[in-house]
């Protein structure tokens, strides 16, 4: 007797929509059906490790009703059972969250099984079952639903989580997962939970040491000694984010000061300065974890120059000019914008700062549009010596600058 085939909204699409929030992606999960069944409506598929197919008209995923057998650590180490006879609480049961086990039937109706609703209603991020466990990228996760819609880990996930970093399951994450989940917290609207929570279950100094390190390092006096560097820092991406601020800007605020840390001799020299570590400690951290180039240099020019730019007050014509070069801020003013932008959030990341404005990003970048003006080729054409031009053009920009702000030596940014 052939299965009746059934299919059920679930998961993320399910639980926006009882929230309240806008629903951007629909997963379905078909029950009773084999991947021939599918092939011959004119699904497509597409799943590697699990049959998933995309529908012939509107291409939303929908996967066969499945379960999951752990046989090796990390979050590959699975064998899938997908076929007919699977019902969809088996489905939901090898699921995450409570709140990501509901499932919803063409007639409205809510299958909820594992109290996701009331969990939902709390505020709370729950595991489904002790199979939570197996998959480290759940960590990964926990923490980025924990940034997304600020809610608690129950007390017994949280005792899960930490059981996963403790037994070495959390050592199988490999890096390009660990950078996907990253940058998806960075993006949420309260990044910093997503490394807080990684932190209350020890995960972070497994994952991203480097900033764990920072927590517990005392602010330089003349900044604000009563947050210590890891507080600071989370300051900075989550006012990096309140600012809609890009992927690049937010990893650069969560990297800027790393090397304020410390850091274990064998790793780095202890004699050289703190943004000469933090360079150092963001290239290895982007190696370690494949960051994106473009998320990668950024990092690196404000761990570098943060520091010159909030002293930007101080600064020669001819520093700032060798800071536009630096920064290639010729040919890339967006990037310098957004370098301006890392240390507009790193300036509020303090306490009683974060509604100050930051003149020195206005100021920089009237500069740099004066200094980019220069009519380069012109100079080019008057010097007889080749090896001569970019000096020469280097010399009228600082003279550019000079000249707008009124001073033969230094810069002066005007307070607003």
């Amino acid at each position: 007797m052939k299965n009746e085939v059934k299919i059920y909204c679930v998961g993320g699409a399910v639980r926006d929509r009882l929230l309240g929030l806008p629903v951007q992606d629909h997963d379905w999960v078909v029950v009773g059906s084999t991947p021939e069944d599918m092939v011959a409506q004119g699904f497509q598929p597409v799943g590697k490790d699990f049959p998933v197919f995309l529908h012939p008209k509107t291409h939303e995923e929908y996967a066969l009703a499945r379960t999951e057998r752990k046989t090796a650590r990390g979050y590959q180490g699975f064998a899938v059972y997908a076929a007919a006879d699977v019902t969809l609480e088996q489905d939901l049961l090898r699921r995450d969250f409570t709140i990501n086990a509901i499932a919803q039937d063409d007639e409205g109706n809510l299958i909820d099984p594992h109290n996701g609703i009331t969990d939902l209603r709390a505020g709370v991020l729950r595991h489904v079952s002790a199979a939570f466990n197996e998959d480290p990228v759940r960590i990964l996760r926990a923490a980025r639903f924990a940034a997304r819609f600020d809610f608690s880990i129950a007390p017994e996930t949280l005792v899960l989580m930490r059981d996963m970093v403790n037994n070495g399951e959390v050592d199988a994450l490999v890096a390009e997962r660990v950078w996907q989940e990253l940058a998806r917290g960075l993006m949420e609207k309260n990044p910093s939970r997503f490394f807080e929570t990684l932190r209350s279950c020890d995960a972070l100094a497994k994952i991203i040491p480097e900033v764990d390190a920072l927590f517990g390092v005392p602010q330089p006096e003349k900044h604000h000694p009563e947050i210590d560097c890891g507080i600071h820092t989370m300051m900075v991406v989550d006012d990096a984010a309140q600012h809609d601020y890009a992927l690049e800007v937010r990893f650069a605020a969560l990297t800027h000061d790393l090397g304020k840390a410390t850091t274990p001799k064998d790793i780095l020299p202890r004699h050289i300065g703190h943004e000469s570590r933090s360079v150092e400690l963001v290239k290895k951290l982007s190696q370690r974890l494949r960051v994106p180039s473009e998320c990668r240099d950024l990092a690196l020019l404000a761990a570098r120059y943060h520091g010159d730019i909030h002293r930007a007050n101080e600064l020669r014509a001819e520093t700032i000019i060798k800071l536009f070069q630096s920064a290639d801020a010729w040919r890339r003013p967006e990037r310098f914008t957004q370098l301006l932008q890392v240390c507009a959030s790193d300036a509020r990341g303090r306490t009683g700062h974060e509604q100050d404005d930051y003149p020195q990003a206005e100021y920089l970048l009237q500069l740099l549009a004066v200094a980019r003006a220069v009519d380069v080729g012109e100079i080019a054409k008057q010097c007889n010596d080749n090896s001569a031009i970019a000096a020469s053009v280097q010399r009228v920009r600082a003279s550019a600058i000079k000249h707008l702000v009124g001073e033969s030596h230094t810069v002066v940014i005007k307070q607003t």
